[in-house]
């Protein structure tokens, strides 16, 4: 026990250390919400994925593996095609209009500066609907620290929760961007040895991939089969998770804040890779969760999010088993610090630059993105306290809520021309709604995100086209946006 606490409490306080010194490079606004835009395709690719993979990928997906079987995966083959999809068509577009939309530091800037909202009406929605659906996904992140904790040290849920929010909120609150990316490159480094070599473990230890597959099997035959016990509706909705990709704001701020559109191929090539790597460990862990709890009758696992954290604690050192932990805080924190600066970038940036004090020091507004940071943070904290939170239901909730409000616009918006103000705002509100109704209502079994992607699409569509005007001021901007966009790939 005091082995792994050691561990944990040196990789806390590096992560600590790689906030302070990210903190003496940040001097203004933008170094505090982008880094300056000059992150390099290494840490833009690990960064933005690390930012993805929170808590559920090490404790959420393995423990519906662990549940439900291998047609779980499906969740995996969604998001892996999804992030692909989002690399390729949205990342260089988005960076190289957001750069050339007055510097457009968020999305609701930039949602502001692509369809001349003078009144930004864009920004006002696209901020509500950051903060409602954020508040949500740190929360999902705090409860995967709590649960941590919670198993690995025998702590109080709520002591739990408390250390695991401090920490992260402090590197946060000292280096900004810059702190989240370079952890999140250590971070991204610490996940993927832990998947690759944990599903390895497992295997070897209950006697081989056969003995492996046989155990599995015997808990029940449908858990070896990818399609068995799914339905149309079941299998739409785990792959339509990979709809999501091209509205998470978390997601996306890494992609504008790369330091060139020409190195996005690059980068595209390493996230993927690191990603489908990941997931199939985790994958991998909870499939064979189920030989591992077979093997080991006397160990009893109460929470099947915590297959991870029992499996190491069983078969690995204090020391190892310290490190391999170390990788759930990782996935944690690279994704509850990014969604906290996304959330208080969106505060500082959208209302109190924009609509309280336009003449604002730089120094005044890092100050008051920090303090926005521990608003949005007291506000998850709140929600997290309930100790019956499902980590997998909460990110896909919020996952869901970004990916139909904000995915259509995003990708519409760098490719049509004629999209226009009005067609952004209710494609917004609808994407939305949609997925806030269909929670409550669970319509079909099928999850929100996909009607809510669809039917903020069609709107989009639809008011593009009755209310068209040719060559309005929102399509001479996308016209200089776009020609702006390939001079910058040609030049490079």
């Amino acid at each position: 026990m005091y082995t792994t606490t050691t561990t944990f409490i040196v990789y806390i306080l590096g992560m600590i250390v790689i906030g302070i010194m990210a903190g003496r490079a940040t001097k203004s606004l933008n170094d505090y919400v982008l880094g300056g835009r000059r992150l390099g395709r290494l840490v833009t690719a690990l960064s933005a994925g690390a930012s993805d993979m929170s808590g559920w990928l090490l404790m959420g997906l393995p423990g519906a593996l662990f549940v439900a079987g291998l047609s779980q995966a499906w969740i995996a083959i969604g998001l892996t095609i999804g992030s692909w999809c989002n690399w390729k068509f949205v990342a260089a577009r988005l960076r190289s209009f957001t750069a050339n939309s007055a510097d457009a530091l968020t999305l609701p800037d930039y949602f502001a500066a692509r369809f001349n909202d003078k009144f930004r009406i864009t920004a006002v929605v696209a901020a509500v609907i950051i903060l409602i659906f954020f508040v949500v996904y740190c929360a999902s992140g705090m409860v995967s620290g709590a649960r941590l904790f919670e198993q690995t040290f025998s702590m109080d849920y709520r002591n739990a929760l408390l250390i695991g929010a401090a920490a992260t909120i402090f590197y946060v609150f000292i280096g900004g961007f810059l702190a989240v990316s370079w952890t999140d490159t250590v971070q991204a480094s610490l996940m993927l040895f832990a998947l690759f070599i944990t599903p390895i473990i497992i295997v070897s230890d209950v006697g081989g991939i056969a003995e492996a597959n046989s155990l599995v099997v015997q808990k029940g035959p449908d858990m070896a089969n990818l399609l068995k016990g799914t339905t149309f509706i079941g299998l739409l909705s785990l792959a339509g998770w990979g709809l999501g990709y091209m509205g998470q704001p978390h997601i996306l701020v890494r992609f504008m804040a790369a330091s060139t559109v020409r190195g996005m191929g690059d980068a595209r090539r390493i996230s993927i890779t690191w990603m489908i790597l990941c997931l199939l460990g985790a994958v991998l862990v909870g499939y064979y969760g189920v030989a591992f709890s077979l093997k080991h009758p006397e160990i009893s696992i109460h929470n099947p999010e915590q297959i991870f954290i029992v499996v190491t604690q069983t078969l690995f050192s204090p020391w190892l088993a310290g490190i391999l932990l170390s990788a759930i805080m990782a996935a944690v924190m690279s994704t509850l610090s990014c969604q906290l600066l996304v959330a208080s970038s969106t505060l500082t940036a959208d209302f109190y630059r924009r609509l309280i004090r336009p003449q604002a020091s730089e120094t005044e507004l890092v100050w008051v993105g920090r303090a926005m940071l521990m608003l949005v943070a007291v506000i998850a904290y709140i929600i997290a306290l309930d100790p019956n939170s499902g980590i997998l239901k909460l990110v896909s909730y919020a996952w869901a809520g970004f990916g139909a409000a904000f995915g259509p616009t995003v990708l519409i918006s760098v490719f049509w021309r004629k999209m226009n103000l009005k067609a952004a705002i209710l494609g917004m509100v609808t994407g939305a709604v949609t997925v806030i109704v269909w929670e409550i209502g669970n319509f079909f079994g099928l999850y929100s995100l996909v009607p809510g992607f669809i039917l903020s699409s069609l709107v989009i569509y639809l008011v593009t086209t009755l209310t068209y005007v040719k060559d309005d001021q929102c399509e001479q901007i996308f016209v200089r946006l776009e020609k702006l966009f390939w001079d910058e790939v040609k030049n490079h």
